[in-house]
């Protein structure tokens, strides 16, 4: 990114309003950089170093925006969809302008920490296959689950298309008609951890994802609630 901005971009891309309504915040005295009031918004400033002022506030300028959501139920893991509510929809509109994306995805039912950025270096970091960052998740299961399981789910899974997976961890939480399990993953095929499950004639009842990497979920985060991440908590997955 250029060291210095037009004036009118910056405000525009942190959510202002549009280049026109810029213009009118300008026109009425209502900008100021470094003190003084601005009479073209093409002035190119340096957004990091200079302080600039709209309406007497004092803008904080950033360019990525890194968000932890824990994803309720219902919606899907997506920026835009006509007709089915997104992620993206449930954050407040002021964060809309940074043109947010889910990192990854979680299947329509499935709950738990998902990540929302503009960055998508960061996204290909998690993301790719060769990183092979862990993610664990909180499941019942139809099913008592076993010590058996266990151990084949450390050597890796067959899935139904044939593909073995990555050797997994399981850990037995409760082990009854309806078990409770944690289970880190290092890949991310469709569906994995349900059809992991169903290899061993068990089913997935319910799914929750707690923890990407060393970032876990914020259990003070109610379902469909969000928070931008903290510097350490970006460099927990950004790190590798």
């Amino acid at each position: 990114m250029a060291k210095t901005q037009r004036l009118d971009k910056i405000l525009s891309h942190i959510g202002y309003g549009t280049r026109k309504e810029i213009k009118g915040f300008i026109k009425k005295n209502s900008v100021r950089v470094n003190g003084t009031v601005v009479k073209d918004g093409s002035i190119h400033v340096d957004p990091y170093q200079d302080e600039i002022e709209i309406n007497g506030e004092t803008i904080c300028y950033r360019d990525t925006v890194y968000i932890m959501m824990n994803k309720p139920q219902g919606v899907i893991s997506a920026s835009f969809d006509p007709q089915v509510e997104t992620v993206v929809d449930l954050v407040d509109a002021s964060y809309r302008v940074f043109d947010l994306f889910p990192v990854g995805r979680l299947d329509k039912d499935t709950e738990g920490l998902l990540i929302l950025t503009n960055d998508g270096k960061f996204a290909h970091e998690i993301l790719s296959p060769k990183k092979h960052v862990p993610k664990t998740y909180f499941a019942m299961i139809q099913g008592k689950v076993t010590e058996e399981d266990v151990i084949r789910f450390q050597e890796g899974v067959v899935l139904d298309d044939g593909y073995k997976t990555l050797p997994a961890e399981l850990n037995i939480l409760k082990s009854e008609d309806v078990s409770e399990i944690e289970l880190t993953i290092y890949e991310g095929k469709f569906h994995q951890v349900k059809r992991m499950f169903e290899a061993m004639g068990k089913k997935v009842i319910y799914l929750k994802r707690i923890a990407m990497g060393d970032l876990k979920l914020d259990e003070t985060l109610a379902l469909g609630e969000y928070r931008e991440l903290t510097e350490e908590e970006v460099g927990k997955l950004f790190y590798r």
